[in-house]
């Protein structure tokens, strides 16, 4: 019997596969019920070049009086402009969006939109 999680990592697996014949550097996606996370791993080493999350102290800060903290669409919102920010300061403008087998739904769609309207290309 296969579980959740063991569905989601084959998918994510298709989804990597396909973005390693692009050799594009990948944004991306974990989610908790507590927290989000992304980063921006490069196309050549898997080294992780830039990266957001709920427990960094700024955005922790920013979220300390909204009910649900890190694990709702506004703190999704907010890892994915901070993200795309701090790609830009790096000088990365486009990668391929890996949303690690989750749906492009809710929180993960969130985060992707925000990248977007702040500036990353994918």
């Amino acid at each position: 019997m296969i579980d959740k999680k063991a569905n989601r990592l084959r998918r994510a697996r298709a989804t990597r596969a396909r973005i390693k014949l692009q050799k594009m550097d990948r944004l991306t996606v974990h989610r908790t019920n507590l927290h989000i996370y992304a980063s921006i791993i490069s196309a050549d080493g898997g080294r992780v070049l830039v990266s957001a999350s709920t427990l960094e102290p700024e955005v922790r800060a920013q979220l300390a009086n909204e009910q649900g903290r890190g694990g709702n669409v506004k703190a999704a919102k907010l890892i994915g402009t901070r993200l795309a920010e701090k790609a830009r300061a790096a000088g990365i403008e486009t990668c391929a969006f890996d949303r690690s087998g989750y749906r492009f739904h809710g929180r993960i769609a969130a985060l992707a939109q925000a990248a977007r309207e702040a500036g990353l290309k994918f």
